[in-house]
């Protein structure tokens, strides 16, 4: 099975047709997709101009969109690699204790759904690069927030788990971001349910 890079030499490949190109970078979603695979894609699409369901891309669009894909693959790998540094630190320090950056690590381990969202059509609009950076400083801050750590809103509903979105949490209002629980402060918790309460779970996006 080919890897993210030999999959990336494919999709810069002059020698394939579009369509060869084009399934090259659909597989490196499988290797790594920040909004699990269907939003990330809507995502570069979105953001390189692509029609999504379009079988024959122009080339250069499909490049420009691996080119976000292997920005944030680059912060990301930066990301585990300090993460592993500072367990191995801790260990030899004697703390064995796991916290809440763990235990997100744990479950974004490998690079897919990190970010996760709403739904594939509900996601963030800046750079996959940019969106990675505000999470994993809002993570390793240790500090509840009231806001959004990728785009600042102040309004969360309880997003219940679905086919679209296989986690369930606080789901931003305004980029659709679901949060980690331990990002924000028991507060914005108990708003983001009362919200969903109030507009019948998912359907509190509806209105948004």
């Amino acid at each position: 099975m080919a890897g993210f890079r030999a999959l990336a030499q494919q999709v810069r490949n002059p020698g394939l047709v579009a369509a060869q190109r084009r399934t090259a970078l659909r597989k490196c979603l499988e290797r790594f997709a920040p909004y699990g695979h269907r939003a990330t894609w809507h995502h570069l699409c979105t953001r390189a101009g692509i029609v999504a369901h379009d079988r024959n891309p122009d080339p250069e669009r499909l490049v420009a969109a691996l080119a976000e894909l292997e920005e944030a693959r680059t912060v990301w790998l930066a990301y585990e690699q300090e993460f592993a540094a500072r367990r191995r630190r801790e260990k030899h320090d004697g703390i064995r204790q796991p916290g809440a950056l763990d235990d997100w690590h744990r479950r974004t381990w490998g690079g897919c759904d990190i970010v996760p969202c709403e739904s594939p059509q509900r996601h963030p609009a800046a750079r996959l690069a940019v969106v990675l950076r505000s999470m994993i400083a809002a993570m390793e801050s240790g500090r509840p927030r009231r806001d959004c750590p990728v785009c600042g809103g102040t309004r969360f509903a309880w997003l219940p788990e679905s086919a679209d979105c296989p986690a369930s949490g606080p789901a931003c209002r305004e980029c659709g971001v679901v949060a980690p629980v331990s990002v924000l402060t028991s507060e914005a918790l108990r708003e983001a349910l009362a919200a969903a309460g109030r507009a019948g779970g998912a359907g509190a996006f509806a209105a948004a």
